[in-house]
């Protein structure tokens, strides 16, 4: 089950981790002329568990590994190894996030590793440690029976995300925390954070039952050569696949009995700012600071950047605020540039189309990536993108959540006192994340995420029944 290619040609190299181990080699090349990587040979039966023996890490107390994991976090926030350092030297080949965009997300990966969060998170969605680390009695049944149930570790592959470094460390946390083994495949637009950590793990406690639960590879996505002998029950019990339509659709054709799905869906985020925004001034300006907040997270590139905006208020107050918004989306914060790339050569030819289409349309702000907005009389019928917001003028907040569906994600919502009366028809819609505008990257880990709460559905429950 080896596979190997030469190549002729000088690469970034990306390096694989297996079970603990670093795997170096460059085996196979991947990549456009312009961003080129090479990567070991993929051992299948290397990347695989075998089921006639729990995993490592299977009967570990959950305390040990939380010990492990919050070790793992401190060694990260000082990168003695100098690990981080390279993974981002090399990202910076490979990544369409700026270095100073990179940087900061590195130096806040160790923060995703504290432990009050990650009892939280167990306490949250499973209930409380003693179901991870035992079998939880349950009495006083309406049958009169005592029953023992388990979340018992599972055998998960990882298709994860690559438009934020978080998601690398958000799924060896939640991984971890389930005791099970898991593989990560590594994403074309992120080849380096999951094993800069896992490295790490490593570093902290070489051999460790947790360090040797993990691996991590890349393949091309849709392989059927890898895919189809990797994705099988009598390997994994389910793939956690983050990522676009694509990746979702290539992953499903392998779902069947023993084998399950859980899906971070492709999703998309709004925000609905009510006519309190028109205030004074001042207010208008703080609401358009925090719309552009949440407009520019991961330059745009994450599930919770809002790109359509719905505003109670005439057309002259809308475009009053839509001159502030774009005069604040090119400005640097913690999870954006200042300067984003251009926009697309498709995405300028639709915009110039609307710029001669005035009173029914009108754009504020270039090209060269510091952020453009389009007032609307109804959406555009194209995906804004690069730092474009689309704002639409409406009379009321309520008759925009019509404009909601299953594929949105976040919504913000000013004031935030509005929640309360948006939120029921909110859900209804579809939408399974409502947030106080400009707090969409304030993600709370325990929380439920993309409508379902992830360490109860990465675990196996198992019952031992009266």
């Amino acid at each position: 089950m080896n596979t190997t290619t030469t190549i002729a040609s000088a690469a970034v190299p990306v390096c694989h981790v297996v079970k603990g181990s670093v795997v170096t080699g460059a085996a196979r090349e991947y990549g456009s002329p312009q961003a080129r990587f090479a990567t070991p040979a993929l051992d299948l039966n290397a990347l695989v568990w075998t089921r006639r023996e729990p995993g490592p890490a299977f009967d570990t107390p959950l305390a040990e590994i939380i010990d492990l994991l919050v070790a793992t976090g401190e060694r990260l926030k000082h990168d003695p190894d100098g690990l981080l350092a390279e993974a981002l030297e090399f990202s910076m080949r490979t990544s369409p996030l700026p270095r100073d965009v990179l940087q900061r997300s590195y130096a806040g990966l160790g923060r995703l590793f504290d432990r009050r969060s990650m009892l939280f998170q167990v306490e949250q969605e499973l209930g409380g440690t003693d179901v991870l680390d035992g079998w939880r009695v349950i009495a006083d049944t309406p049958s009169g029976r005592t029953h023992r149930m388990r979340a018992f570790p599972p055998r998960l592959i990882h298709v994860i995300a690559g438009n934020a470094p978080g998601v690398a460390a958000m799924s060896v946390v939640r991984g971890a925390l389930t005791k099970g083994v898991h593989l990560i495949k590594l994403p074309s637009n992120d080849l380096f954070t999951a094993t800069a950590i896992l490295r790490t793990m490593a570093a902290v406690a070489p051999g460790h039952p947790l360090v040797r639960s993990f691996s991590a590879a890349y393949w091309r996505g849709g392989d059927a050569q890898v895919e189809s002998l990797l994705f099988r029950p009598q390997f994994f019990d389910k793939v956690v696949a983050w990522g676009g339509e694509s990746t979702i659709r290539s992953v499903k054709q392998y779902i069947g009995p023993g084998f399950e799905l859980v899906a971070f869906d492709p999703k998309t985020s709004i925000s609905l700012i009510g006519r309190e925004a028109f205030a004074s001034d001042a207010v208008l300006a703080e609401v358009a600071e925090r719309a552009a907040t949440d407009a520019t997270i991961m330059n745009q590139q994450a599930c919770a950047s809002s790109r359509v905006q719905f505003v109670e208020g005439s057309v002259q107050e809308v475009d009053r605020y839509c001159a502030l918004l774009q005069a604040r989306l090119g400005v640097q914060r913690e999870t954006c540039s200042a300067l984003g790339s251009p926009l697309s050569a498709e995405l300028r030819d639709e915009i110039d189309g609307l710029r001669g289409m005035e009173p029914h349309y009108r754009v504020w702000g270039g090209y060269e990536g510091r952020g453009l907005v389009i007032r609307s009389e109804e959406q555009v019928d194209f995906h804004p993108d690069g730092r474009v917001v689309n704002v639409v003028p409406v009379t009321s907040l309520t008759s925009a959540v019509g404009c909601a569906n299953v594929a949105t994600q976040t919504v913000g919502v000013y004031p935030p006192e509005r929640k309360a009366e948006l939120r029921d028809a909110l859900a209804a819609a579809g939408v399974q994340r409502i947030v106080e505008l400009g707090k969409a990257v304030a993600f709370e880990a325990g929380i439920s995420h993309d409508g379902f709460l992830p360490l109860n559905r990465f675990v196996r429950w198992v019952n031992d029944e009266g």
